[in-house]
């Protein structure tokens, strides 16, 4: 395994983004996938490509014959939280998870392949849209008392912290008025809600695959707890040309789909356009459209 393949998100991540501890994890990686995959005796295929930014994925087949899918992903980072959610949807509507393991700085996941693994981005947008709402419906499960998620409350503040550092930085993007209800918002927003649930936050459709068990299911979720509307606007901000032609209309359809209020889903859309105006090319203009009127 010292020749180990690496993805070419991950080897660019650690140079754009990496700090000391992050080389550090990279440099031990392939002996830790060494050691892991001998211990299971796991038969490992080439990494996925371009794959992701903080982890090594890869097909791989169990001393049983049962074929997978392995993630070793750094264990400070979000990859740390995917099993708990894993583990409380036990399938349903997302992969399964068969087997995890925190080892040396790594988290390992092996998880349910999807074959035959066609991405619903491939499909149009009007059919993503109630493929992931439907699925979206069944994941918003109330976790149980003492569970280990994060709240999205945190996520939101930290958020809004780092783009009050990017407009003190000089980023900004829009009228400061703008940026201001934005960021009430989204530090407002969460405390606010009706009822929490456990959410997906990154779910679009290119984290939902075709499979055989189910027509489609959920990967790779950043499980938090909190309010559902939340998460519905992910998939709203990776539909760029909806959002900037009817982004009211496409705040209605989705909130139609999914029995939300659609005000709320507005609101939240607006403190994500906000939060990602500063690096997300478009951002501004959409938050101009769907801001409070």
């Amino acid at each position: 395994m010292s020749e180990l393949e690496l993805p070419r998100n991950l080897v660019e991540g650690a140079i754009r983004y990496g700090d000391d501890q992050h080389r550090a994890w990279m440099n031990a990686l392939p002996s830790v996938i060494a050691e892991i995959a001998r211990r299971r005796d796991l038969d490992l295929g080439a990494p996925y490509q371009p794959g992701g930014f903080t982890s090594w994925v890869a097909p791989a087949r169990t001393h049983d014959g049962l074929d997978v899918v392995v993630k070793f992903g750094r264990l400070d980072t979000e990859a740390a939280h995917e099993y708990h959610a894993l583990r409380l949807w036990d399938g349903n509507g997302a992969v399964r998870l068969y087997d995890v393991e925190e080892f040396e700085g790594t988290i390992f996941l092996a998880i349910e392949r999807c074959v035959p693994g066609r991405a619903l981005n491939e499909l149009e947008e009007s059919e993503q849209d109630e493929v992931l709402t439907a699925l979206l419906s069944r994941l918003w499960i109330e976790p149980p008392p003492r569970h280990r998620l994060r709240s999205l409350q945190q996520m939101c503040d930290e958020w809004a912290n780092g783009f009050d550092r990017m407009i003190a930085a000089g980023r900004s993007a829009l009228d400061p008025g703008l940026e201001r209800e934005g960021m009430a918002l989204l530090r407002t927003l969460p405390s606010t809600a009706d009822r929490n649930t456990l959410l997906c936050t990154d779910l679009h459709a290119g984290n939902v695959l075709s499979a055989q068990r189910e027509p489609w299911l959920v990967i790779d979720p950043k499980p938090y707890v909190g309010d559902p509307t939340f998460d519905a606007v992910q998939h709203i901000l990776n539909c760029p040309d909806r959002l900037h032609r009817d982004p009211v209309g496409l705040v209605a359809r989705i909130a139609g789909l999914l029995d939300l209020d659609p005000l709320r889903l507005r609101l939240w859309l607006f403190a994500r356009c906000v939060q990602e105006s500063p690096r997300w090319p478009g951002m501004a203009d959409a938050a101009v459209h769907v801001a409070p009127r």
